[in-house]
């Protein structure tokens, strides 16, 4: 098995490896490494000038089988300061997952920035995660993960340092913003409250808001989950590297018992 999540083809065709695959089931990807590849092609949309993907929303059509697919991306939208780019995902017989991005010209804001948060503590001092023996490894294995704060295993808010320890695309280094959504739909794993052998809370989509791209290898995930009293509910995530906040995170989730 490559050291890496997918292994390229060639023609826009790429193979998922066993790194890919998710906690609950061995033929099913965790929508970490599909998300980081949509935004993979994204990146590789060709602008005119210094842009920056500012708003990224990854639409989940269903289970990210752990064979061939197909990426795509394109423009839709041109434009001299603001952009509207999209990227498809599939297989033979369906199209897995959908991207849309917002891309924006790019400028010096240093001397105004604001509202960001300050970065947690840093990852060598913070202890591994220790998930339940239940759990398959797969992505979960391929990631290095440092617990912050809360349980993640456990019910309730929690922060967690990440770590790729493959990488995206065999041959390839990744790109701060792959590394950055590789680990962004991790947020309602984190910080579920409810008991996953008794309870589903599967998000049909995730979005994040970016406001600069991440340095280094530590990608920071601050999430929390709230339910609402009809099936519905909202994780929502700060995402962070050592020095600062870098996007905010939020997943549509369905919530009903198993």
């Amino acid at each position: 098995m490559a050291d890496a999540f997918y292994v390229p083809l060639g023609a826009g065709r790429f193979l998922p490896t066993e790194h890919t695959s998710g906690p609950w089931t061995p033929d099913a990807q965790h929508f970490g490494p599909p998300s980081a590849l949509l935004v993979r092609a994204l990146e590789e949309v060709p602008a005119q000038r210094e842009m920056m993907l500012s708003r990224v929303t990854v639409e989940i059509l269903g289970p990210a089988p752990l064979r061939e697919l197909t990426l795509t991306a394109r423009l839709e939208r041109p434009g001299k300061a603001v952009e509207y780019l999209s990227a498809e995902l599939a297989t033979d017989e369906r199209v897995v997952a959908r991207a849309s991005a917002w891309r924006l010209a790019a400028s010096d804001t240093s001397d105004v920035s604001a509202g960001l948060a300050e970065a947690p503590p840093a990852p060598g001092t913070c202890p591994p995660a220790d998930w339940p023996s239940s759990w398959l490894g797969g992505y979960l294995q391929a990631v290095e993960w440092r617990v912050i704060s809360g349980e993640v295993a456990g019910p309730g808010a929690a922060a967690v340092w990440a770590r790729q320890r493959v990488a995206l695309v065999d041959g390839e280094k990744p790109s701060r913003l792959q590394r950055l959504f590789a680990i962004a739909d991790s947020g309602s794993g984190v910080s579920g409250r409810l008991d996953p052998a008794e309870w589903w809370f599967i998000n049909s989509e995730l979005t994040v808001h970016l406001q600069r791209p991440p340095s280094g290898e530590w990608i920071g995930l601050d999430a929390t989950t709230t339910i609402g009293p009809n099936g519905v509910g909202t994780a929502t995530s700060r995402l962070h590297d050592e020095g600062g906040q870098v996007a905010i995170g939020a997943q549509a989730l369905l919530v009903r018992p198993r």
